[in-house]
């Protein structure tokens, strides 16, 4: 039996259009994907109905309804389901998504195709988002670009750089903010930065929820593979820049040499 393919396509909105050939009774069917060892309890149906030529069509609306995660498409009768694979997928609306003004809460979906080739959807949902634009390595240092989507202004704020499993060691930068307070950008050249993971925030305000610096806004569900950085000698270490499983911004440090 041929796997069963589903094409999609998504709007500047955020709704994505899922077009399979016609079953009747079918359903489509997202499951969240649980962690390792972790059963399975999160699902979302969709109703299908008649579109063009034989195929069947399901919204998935704006709204902001899927938690954060990757999701797996499924064609589902009664009981009974069938993992899609992918059909043609129209992701061009969200080439130039970081360009847009976003208001919060962000839902944000990219569909992609997993590594054993079937269809996903990989779901942010933020309260606010800090998209970063560009990360410029020199042998001084990095410079990161960045802007704030869903949160006020900035206003005497900060970039927060925070040592994972460091016991709450925390390293603050003051950011240059742009004219509208919204873009903004700052440089590490720290060369006593602490061996290890620092993951990235900025807090736009005095006593604010700091909020992640990371790569959303744009048609690439995993780019840690994708968007490699060098890394910079500062003092006697390297600070390289990347992109975590999540799209976050990060930096490891590891010893010069």
């Amino acid at each position: 039996m041929t796997t069963p393919r589903a094409g999609c396509a998504v709007d500047a909105q955020g709704r994505i259009t899922f077009e399979v050939p016609e079953a009747h009774g079918h359903r489509l069917l997202l499951r969240l994907r649980p962690k390792k060892g972790q059963p399975e309890e999160t699902l979302h149906v969709l109703d299908l109905d008649p579109g063009d030529e034989g195929h069947a069509r399901a919204v998935l609306g704006a709204d902001p309804v899927l938690a954060e995660g990757r999701w797996d498409v499924y064609l589902l009768q009664d009981s009974e389901r069938t993992r899609l694979r992918p059909g043609p997928r129209d992701l061009r609306a969200l080439v130039g998504g970081h360009l847009r003004e976003r208001p919060g809460p962000l839902a944000v979906r990219v569909p992609y195709v997993t590594k054993d080739g079937y269809l996903a959807v990989r779901t942010w949902m933020r309260p606010a988002h800090a998209e970063a634009d560009r990360v410029d390595v020199t042998d001084r240092g990095l410079t990161v670009t960045a802007r704030l989507h869903g949160a006020p202004p900035l206003e005497d704020a900060e970039v927060r750089l925070r040592l994972r499993r460091g016991a709450g060691v925390v390293r603050t930068l003051r950011p240059t903010a742009s004219q509208d307070g919204r873009g903004f950008s700052f440089t590490v050249d720290d060369e006593d930065l602490d061996i290890g993971i620092w993951d990235m925030f900025v807090r736009p305000a005095p006593g604010s929820p700091q909020i992640r610096i990371a790569r959303l806004l744009d048609d690439v569900a995993d780019r840690k593979a994708v968007f490699v950085y060098p890394g910079t000698t500062l003092g006697s270490a390297v600070v390289r820049p990347y992109f975590t499983v999540d799209n976050d911004l990060s930096l490891e440090v590891t010893r010069a040499g």
